[in-house]
């Protein structure tokens, strides 16, 4: 079998002409209860491929701790789109962008200091060559030419967006080669000639990611490969949302005319996203934009065609109709709507204060300044810091440097304030009693940044805490992944009908159920926090929005009895609500970047 090779201006497959309509979807935010009826949804829209990312850190959460069984199974996704007859692309990276942690990356690679990602640096070179010899031999039973879906892989990504290191990008496929990755090879980046520049790779074919201005995008990508197929390997038809920034949507009848224009001019196209998903847990990445730190929020539903909990949009229905004018009838029917879990809503139940909880969580590390969460073996989560002052000290101003990302500051138990990481020169003001007092700083980290050049983003306290210019030191510092709660103590209940207790604190909450079916929760009145359903992260909901609701899939309920753990870092609201829809807030126009 020869698989995908390029043949003139175009593709051949298995030595016929071909070309590429797939839609990405990525395994690890999709519930793998669900990767099959995802990718039936897909099919059903016309697509003959489906793109993945695979997520570095997901893989390797500690260096050489590796983890493919599960959600991390991405030789079974690979192998359930296979059965239903869909080629693959493969983008390993080592970096994926995506709008995840980091873009991919693992956390604790920032341990190093010295270590500097995404080029010829010997640190990184030998950690991605490390991580290549655990990746590639699963990869490589499911390649084409092995009888497998994957007909291409990508060689980094959008590397012209970062720098212009070529040698780097050259070792990067050499490793792949030299390892056996026989496919088709590729390089992905933006529409525009300085994109192109630095992320080109001579011999590699190139191919673009933009969601506008078609025409003049495709003349670019001419102008620097003046043969081969034109690929739009991103289809930017949607976007993705930030917390406190509004919803992003688009038009469905303008993305469709969009989808037409590129088909109609020859080109092979990637419809990002397909489907989004979600960013379970604390998987969310970050931008920084002008001075200004951009966490993502927890859905991922990206206004893709295949919604966040599997809806048919308008959006899909009009991809579908473009493909078929193009390529033929679709011949796979629509798959029905799941099933939705009834409303209802929950009141509050046991409670566990989070800092009188430190000793069930985490075993304390002591040490002279406040260490960041890379040096301390530790990627995700919060991470709590505490010192005592001495006094009496009448009133003084604190700050913290190297704050990554939101602290919150207690003296003494009370709260004194929040501060964030995007504010530096704002400081809380404190007074300290002759007796002394005890500070508390509870850091959470609200996801790496993903794109640009601020990669190096260390979380926790990676500078010092200062009472004016005076630094202080002498702290006991507490790792919180906040992977297993099994340890607390739910001992205390709380009166739903009173005044909540103020602090961070967990919650835990019962719903019964007859069936399960998907559902989305919405937390009214409450602050900012982490939910679990049943033991599995949810992920992140906070007032400021837009987001109102999180995604539970079906496959995470329980016929009978199911419990919720909220993480609240404030105030908690009166109940949970349960949904049948989603709420990802107010809409307004997707910004797609025109090159």
């Amino acid at each position: 079998m020869t698989g995908l090779t390029v043949s003139g201006d175009g593709f051949l497959r298995d030595g016929r002409p071909h070309r590429i309509v797939s839609a990405a979807i990525h395994y690890f935010r999709v519930h793998p209860g669900l990767w099959r009826d995802r990718l039936l949804r897909l099919r059903a829209m016309g697509v003959n491929t489906v793109e993945t990312y695979v997520a570095w850190n997901v893989h390797e959460p500690a260096p050489g701790r590796h983890d493919f069984a599960g959600a991390q199974d991405v030789a079974a996704f690979l192998r359930t789109a296979a059965d239903l007859g869909l080629d693959v692309i493969v983008r390993p990276g080592p970096y994926i962008c995506a709008e995840w942690e980091f873009g991919g990356l693992p956390g604790w690679l920032l341990a190093d200091p010295l270590l500097k990602p995404r080029r010829s640096e010997p640190r990184y070179l030998a950690a991605v060559d490390a991580w290549f010899d655990v990746l590639l031999p699963v990869l490589l039973p499911l390649l084409h030419s092995n009888g497998g879906p994957i007909v291409a892989m990508q060689v980094e990504n959008e590397y012209g967006s970062y720098g212009n290191d070529t040698d780097y990008l050259a070792y990067l496929r050499d490793g792949l080669l030299r390892r056996g990755a026989d496919c088709l090879l590729f390089t992905a980046d933006g529409a525009a000639d300085g994109f192109q520049l630095g992320g080109r790779l001579p011999g590699v074919l190139s191919t673009g990611t933009f969601g506008s201005r078609p025409d003049s995008s495709l003349a670019t990508l001419r102008r620097h490969q003046p043969s081969g197929p034109l690929v739009c390997m991103e289809y930017w038809h949607g976007w993705f949302d930030h917390w406190g920034e509004p919803h992003h949507t688009r038009e469905p009848k303008e993305a469709a005319q969009v989808l037409d224009r590129l088909l109609a001019e020859g080109a092979s196209v990637n419809v990002y996203m397909g489907h989004g998903g979600t960013n379970f847990g604390w998987w969310n990445g970050a931008n920084h934009d002008q001075g200004r730190y951009q966490p993502t929020v927890t859905s991922y539903d990206y206004d893709a065609p295949v919604g966040e909990a599997g809806e048919l949009t308008e959006k899909f229905h009009l991809f579908r109709e473009v493909i078929e004018r193009h390529t033929g009838p679709v011949r796979h029917p629509l798959p029905a709507p799941l099933p939705r879990l009834a409303p209802r809503s929950a009141v509050r139940g046991e409670r566990a204060g989070l800092l009188e909880s430190l000793d069930a969580l985490s075993v304390p590390r002591r040490r002279t300044d406040p260490e960041p969460m890379e040096a301390l073996g530790q990627s995700l989560g919060l991470i709590h810091y505490r010192t005592r002052l001495r006094g009496p000290l009448e009133y003084a101003e604190l700050a913290i440097d190297g704050l990554g990302d939101r602290a919150q500051v207690f003296l003494d138990g009370a709260e004194l304030g929040v501060l964030h990481r995007d504010r530096p020169l704002r400081t809380l003001g404190l007074t300290v009693p002759a007796r002394g007092a005890v500070l508390d700083v509870l850091v959470e980290n609200q996801g790496r940044v993903n794109y640009g050049p601020r990669l190096t983003d260390r979380k926790g306290i990676s500078g010092g805490v200062r009472l004016d210019h005076q630094y202080q030191f002498g702290w006991e510092i507490r790792p919180l992944p906040l992977d297993d709660l099994s340890a607390l103590d739910w001992s205390g209940r709380e009166d739903p009908g009173a005044e909540p207790a103020p602090g961070p604190a967990f919650h835990r909450i019962t719903l019964d159920l007859d069936a399960p079916a998907d559902g989305f929760l919405a937390l009214p009145g409450w602050t900012k926090g982490v939910v679990w359903l049943n033991g599995f992260a949810l992920g992140r909901y906070w007032e400021t929005g837009p987001q109102r609701t999180l995604y539970a899939p079906g496959p995470l309920w329980r016929p009978g009895r199911n419990e919720l753990v909220v993480l609240e870092l404030h105030r908690p609201g009166p109940t949970v609500e349960l949904r049948d829809r989603a709420d990802l807030g107010p809409a307004q126009p997707a910004p797609i970047p025109e090159w």
